[in-house]
């Protein structure tokens, strides 16, 4: 996601990634509202409707099962289902297509850095230099260790197993067993995948002293006949792996020229579906910023609001990570909390309140001033031309501008003035960054120009 980004802006990018091939390991399983605005915002949205499927589900909030809100500030409101590995090839071919280079197989072993750049060191013993380097490589970041940045946090104090396998159990009896099991053990599950397979979720006994290793099939079934009694006979796995509840913010996002996001800069349990999520957000807002900033034309210390944005998000979703595993405890005290909670969310503002949280669609980055929509992303909204989503397929900013009046002259080569109106817009004009979000909103033309240099650089 990160490499399309800066390619929107012809900045050269090498993408380093330490597996020969793509996973097939299937950790997330679909998108949330924030997501799938962004793929609609980049003109991918066709492509993920194509190989997934939507619906509207409560059940996001620690399992507790709520209908879905009606009338959600955005256009796609609903849940993308799409298996991570799908998600991966989209973006890739997305970035290849746009001029991205991935180089598979290539493990980061070392990196310098200086004023100028940074050199990293292969395995095999090449160096690559570049102006900048993103470390997007997950949990137990290379490149966060490499540069000593710390982890603070919670460590994993339980582990869940996860795999694809065949089951030679009747498919009502697993349904059942499922359904029964479930009433008190929400980390557990089996999912059918068609042809016989399952996507099999069961509590581990422990935590694995090497968190690298691969579980058995014997440890699933021996896992199984504790939860459920019995291990449904499964067998013939297709992958086998495992996850923790750990949950950890990096003490910083930049160090120099290097920066963390995704799961590098933030680790926490999947309750909520959030992680992929996340991660995809931040490549977003940190695009744009990385890619004014290697040609030249960003602001001073543009840069740096990448962490003072995200990283608040980060905290505040591992604060409703721990939230969500604290209710999900079969202990007498959790549970009482947890039908407390299901009592509170029968109210449509509390249950929408959940969900707006965990979709993303209430983020509210802090620029100081302005309106309540200024730091909001925009919701896609219909023009008289089309829609607005549609102008935003080339990552660049946006001058919404019902007045007709305004102009962002200085700004043509980074922004794009569209006089337009909408019925669903109540500000006269809003400046939009790259990434959707309200930059400013009204009518004056000197406190525009403010903005636009605030945000796009000096005007040319």
């Amino acid at each position: 996601m990160l490499a399309a980004e800066l390619r929107l802006h012809g900045v050269d990018v090498l993408v380093l990634d330490r597996e020969p091939r793509p996973t097939p390991v299937v950790r997330s399983l679909g998108l949330h509202v924030r997501s799938i605005e962004i793929m609609d915002q980049r003109g991918l949205l066709g492509t993920f409707l194509e190989q997934g499927h939507t619906f509207q589900a409560g059940g996001y909030f620690a399992g507790i099962e709520k209908p879905w809100p009606q009338h959600l500030d955005t256009a796609h409101g609903y849940i993308l289902a799409i298996p991570q590995p799908k998600t991966d090839r989209i973006l890739a071919d997305h970035a290849v297509a746009l001029g991205a280079d991935i180089r598979r197989g290539a493990e980061v072993t070392g990196l310098d850095q200086d004023d100028t750049g940074v050199t990293v060191r292969l395995a095999g013993g090449d160096l690559v230099s570049a102006r900048f380097l993103a470390g997007c490589d997950g949990g137990r970041s290379t490149v966060r260790k490499l540069l000593g940045i710390g982890f603070p946090g919670d460590p994993a104090r339980v582990e869940t197993l996860l795999g694809e396998m065949r089951a030679d159990m009747p498919a009502e009896q697993i349904a059942a067993r499922v359904a029964e099991v479930r009433r008190t053990q929400k980390a557990f599950g089996l999912g059918p995948l068609g042809d016989g397979f399952y996507r099999v979720v069961v509590p581990a006994d422990g935590v694995a002293e090497d968190r690298t290793t691969a579980p058995t099939l014997d440890d699933f079934r021996r896992q199984l006949r504790a939860v459920a009694g019995t291990d449904f006979g499964v067998h013939e796995p297709r992958w086998l792996s495992r996850f923790g509840d750990a949950t950890r913010l990096a003490e910083r996002y930049r160090d120099g020229r290097v920066l963390l996001a995704g799961d590098a800069a933030h680790v926490h349990p999947p309750v909520g579906g959030q992680g992929l999520n996340l991660g995809l957000q931040d490549a977003f807002n940190l695009g744009w910023k990385l890619a004014a900033t290697v040609t030249g034309r960003a602001p001073d210390l543009l840069l740096d609001t990448y962490e003072q944005e995200r990283r608040p998000v980060a905290a505040d979703v591992l604060d409703l990570t721990r939230a969500q595993m604290q209710v999900l405890s079969t202990e007498p005290g959790p549970q009482a909390v947890r039908r407390l909670l299901s009592r509170l969310m029968d109210l449509d503002e509390v249950n929408r309140y959940f969900i707006e949280r965990i979709t993303a669609i209430d983020v509210r980055y802090d620029f100081g001033s302005g309106t309540d929509l200024v730091g909001r992303r925009l919701r896609d909204i219909r023009l008289k031309s089309g829609r607005l989503f549609e102008l935003m397929r080339g990552g660049r900013g946006l001058l919404l501008d019902q007045t007709g009046r305004l102009s962002a002259g200085g700004w043509a080569d980074r922004v794009d003035h569209v006089a337009d109106v909408s019925e669903e817009l109540d500000e006269p004009a809003v400046l939009l960054r790259p990434d959707g979000h309200v930059a400013w909103a009204g009518e004056d033309q000197p406190s525009l120009r403010h903005s636009l240099t605030r945000w796009f650089g000096a005007a040319v």
